[in-house]
C-alpha cells in the first residue's frame, strides 16, 4: 500500500473510532436520562438505530438524530429490551450463585453459561433486526432465536466479536468509552450484511 492508502486507511479508523465513542457517550446520557431502568431500553434501540444508519452510508446530525430516535422508540425499546436485560441479570446472579457452590454446582454453573451465550447470540440478531426489519414487537424474538439457531456460523462470529471487545477492554479498561458504541456499530454492520445475504438466498429460491 502507498502512504496516501495508509493515511486514507488510518484517517478512516479514526473516525470509525470517534463515532463509536460518541455513540457510546449517547447510550450513556440517556440510559442516565431514563433512570437507567427506563432508559436503556429506548437508549439502546436508538444507538442501534443511528448505528444502521450509518453502516448505510448516511450522512446525519447524530445528536438530533439519535434525540429523535429514543422518543420514538421509547416505548418500544422497553419492550424488546427490559425483558432481555431481566434474563440476563438473572442468569448471571445464578452463574455466580452456582460458581460459589464449588463443584457440587458443576451442572447447574454450565447450564447457566450456555443459557448466558444463548441469550447473548439471540440479542445480537435481535436489535439490528428491530431497527432494520417492520415487524410487530411479539415477533422479534421468536425470529431473531430462528435466525440465530439456523446460522450457526453468523452466530459464532457475533459472539466472537462481542468476546474480543469483552476480553479487550478487561485488559485496557480505558476501552470502555468505546465498548458499547464499538459493539453495537459492529454489530449492526455484520448483522445487516447477514440479512442482505439471507434475503439474497430467500430470492434466489424463489426464482428457481
Amino acid at each position: 500500500m502507498t502512504s496516501r492508502a495508509w493515511s486514507i486507511g488510518l484517517h478512516d479508523a479514526a473516525d470509525e473510532v470517534f463515532w463509536a465513542a460518541k455513540l457510546n457517550l449517547l447510550w450513556m446520557i440517556f440510559t442516565l436520562a431514563g433512570g437507567v431502568i427506563l432508559g436503556v431500553g429506548p437508549a439502546t434501540v436508538a444507538a442501534y438505530t443511528v448505528a444502521r444508519r450509518h453502516a448505510s452510508g448516511e450522512s446525519f446530525s447524530l445528536w438530533p438524530a439519535f434525540v429523535a430516535a429514543y422518543r420514538r422508540e421509547f416505548g418500544r425499546g422497553n419492550v424488546l429490551v427490559l425483558p432481555l436485560a431481566g434474563v440476563a441479570a438473572l442468569l448471571i446472579t445464578n452463574y455466580f450463585y452456582f460458581a460459589s457452590m464449588g463443584s457440587a454446582a458443576s451442572a447447574p454453573r454450565l447450564t447457566t453459561a450456555v443459557a448466558l451465550v444463548a441469550l447473548a447470540v439471540i440479542a445480537a440478531h435481535l436489535l439490528p433486526m428491530a431497527v432494520h426489519y417492520d415487524l410487530r414487537t411479539r415477533d422479534y424474538l421468536p425470529k431473531a432465536s430462528l435466525f440465530a439457531l439456523t446460522r450457526p456460523a453468523a452466530s459464532v462470529l457475533l459472539l466472537f466479536v462481542l468476546v474480543a471487545i469483552g476480553y479487550a477492554v478487561a485488559l485496557y479498561p480505558f476501552l470502555a468509552v468505546v465498548a458499547v458504541g464499538g459493539w453495537i456499530q459492529l454489530d449492526t454492520w455484520l448483522c445487516l450484511r447477514l440479512f442482505a445475504e439471507n434475503e439474497a438466498r430467500i430470492k434466489t429460491k424463489g426464482i428457481s
